[in-house]
């Protein structure tokens, strides 16, 4: 990737720490409990013993991480685990697929690589949980709970974050680009408006049975820049730019309306608080740069167009056709300051930043209405 990217990232995670020197916090956590949902950059494990190629439990990830390749899509720490964090939580959320009746109180991961929120998405690489299975998984829990403690009504003072969509769209409607076998037939039958909508629709229904569950505080996190993956890229390779305008149209798309489902759910559930992450913005340095390219020139007609590909980022480690590190591989030593680790997942230090920003917002483009610390504070 571009030197400029690396630069940006290194300074917003030290921007991160001055301007928010507390808040990874000892003691007593803010809220009773964390629970996550979504795919694999917040996958911590649940894939491992699944029949599937959605899996990173081998090195080079893991590389930087205190437990090694435990089934992070990354180098070190997911964007889940800094919330957890700075939430107050001195261990890590346990999986689903390991969580103890003495840990469940506390959270639960349930996310799982592939996933999507409709329940195809992922099919072609095997075994994974899509977001109705992982609901269903924490209906699980709660009854697991509601044996154990007898009492389930401290989940409302919870904290529940979901990062969903992204298969959908490179996974799924998207597929074409790179020919997953006739596996997906989505952007034949849809526009991509009409699709954002199938996929809206769904997700309501689906946030509306983690609310029956009890869920009352969540951050949904909305599509982060696809188009400007290495893995995009390398399949799109359009005219050699840094993004592929196609995906940042359909993300566009689909986080404008998720921003209006979250106006619509405090609307419809009083008792209850949902908030956007603006995942896209986060680390643009102004709002509407790519993320991969913060300095990019703005062509003139006295110039000619600038030489993109050095704009463009790179995956950290060597990797296979399907995004992922080849195992066993080197990665990069340049980990602090590269943006992907793998085709698609961020290196810590991007997750940091936007951890750091859904926490406690920056900007006010960061988050909608609410940061994650102020839904902390929410009496309900």
């Amino acid at each position: 990737m571009g030197s400029h990217f690396g630069l940006l990232i290194y300074f917003t995670c030290l921007i991160m720490v001055l301007h928010f020197p507390n808040f990874v916090v000892s003691g007593k956590p803010q809220v009773p409990c964390y629970f996550i949902f979504g795919d694999s950059l917040f996958d911590t494990g649940n894939n491992n013993q699944l029949d599937t190629k959605w899996k990173a439990n081998y090195p080079p990830y893991g590389i930087d991480f205190p437990k090694g390749h435990t089934g992070r899509f990354t180098n070190g720490r997911t964007a889940a685990d800094i919330i957890g964090q700075n939430l107050g939580f001195d261990e890590f959320i346990p999986t689903y697929a390991t969580a103890t009746d003495d840990q469940i109180s506390k959270g639960v991961n349930y996310a799982s690589g592939g996933a999507g929120i409709l329940d195809r998405t992922g099919i072609h690489n095997g075994d994974r949980f899509s977001f109705h299975q992982q609901i269903v998984h924490h209906n699980s829990t709660v009854s697991r709970i509601s044996r154990i403690r007898k009492n389930t009504t401290f989940l409302k003072e919870c904290i529940y974050v979901v990062n969903i969509g992204m298969n959908d769209y490179i996974h799924n409607y998207f597929s074409w680009i790179w020919s997953t076998g006739g596996t997906y037939n989505s952007s034949l039958l849809y526009s991509t408006q009409n699709y954002a909508t199938i996929l809206i629709i769904q997700y309501y229904r689906q946030l509306k049975a983690l609310y029956n569950l009890g869920g009352r505080k969540v951050a949904l996190f909305g599509l982060g820049q696809l188009g400007c993956t290495p893995f995009i890229v390398k399949n799109w390779g359009y005219k050699g730019k840094p993004c592929a305008d196609i995906f940042s149209d359909a993300e566009y798309t689909f986080n404008y309306r998720l921003k209006t489902l979250v106006d619509g759910l405090n609307k419809l559930k009083p008792d209850a608080r949902f908030t956007f992450i603006n995942a896209t913005s986060i680390l643009q340095k102004k709002e509407g740069a790519p993320v991969t390219s913060p300095s990019l020139p703005i062509p003139t007609k006295k110039k000619k167009l600038p030489d993109y590909k050095k704009y463009q980022a790179r995956p950290c480690c060597p990797v296979k056709d399907d995004s992922h590190c080849i195992p066993n591989s080197t990665p990069c030593p340049t980990r602090t300051s590269s943006t992907y680790f793998d085709s698609v997942h961020p290196t810590e230090p991007n997750n940091i930043a936007i951890a750091t920003r859904s926490y406690k917002a920056l900007l006010p483009t960061d988050v909608y209405p609410y940061d994650i610390h102020q839904l902390t504070q929410v009496k309900l």
